[in-house]
């Protein structure tokens, strides 16, 4: 299940510390006017928050719990939620937030599948 992609775990975790806080503000800066858009983006930075800020093996954890494949898992599920949101929860003719859910999913997804999760050294050898 992980890759051995070209982000490093530790940029991983600083990234989503970003995403996370942008979540938490992204109803003021943008000006969201769905109550459901709002309410979303803050239960969604605050997810992000604690997760990152829990998953073991990872760098920037502060507390070291979550399996590293269960926050690959939470990454995937959250960044196809995040695309589908709009659209299933009625705010897709609000433009800010439409885009805003739709962007963050797209990158969040790219995160996570371009994300090196596993060091070099743990790797398996070739046969």
């Amino acid at each position: 299940m992980l890759r051995e992609g070209p982000v490093p775990k530790v940029v991983h975790g600083w990234i989503e510390y970003l995403v996370g806080i942008l979540f938490l503000a992204a109803p003021i800066l943008f000006d969201f006017d769905a109550a459901v858009a709002t309410g979303l983006s803050i239960a969604i930075g605050v997810l992000m928050l604690v997760t990152t800020a829990t998953t073991a093996d990872m760098p920037t954890s502060l507390i070291k719990q979550l399996p590293v494949t269960a926050h690959v898992t939470v990454d995937l599920v959250l960044a196809i939620f995040l695309i589908v949101a709009p659209f299933v929860l009625g705010f897709s003719d609000e433009p800010p937030p439409r885009n805003f859910f739709m962007v963050l999913g797209v990158g969040l997804l790219l995160l996570a599948i371009g994300t090196r999760f596993r060091e070099w050294t743990e790797r398996p050898a070739s046969p």
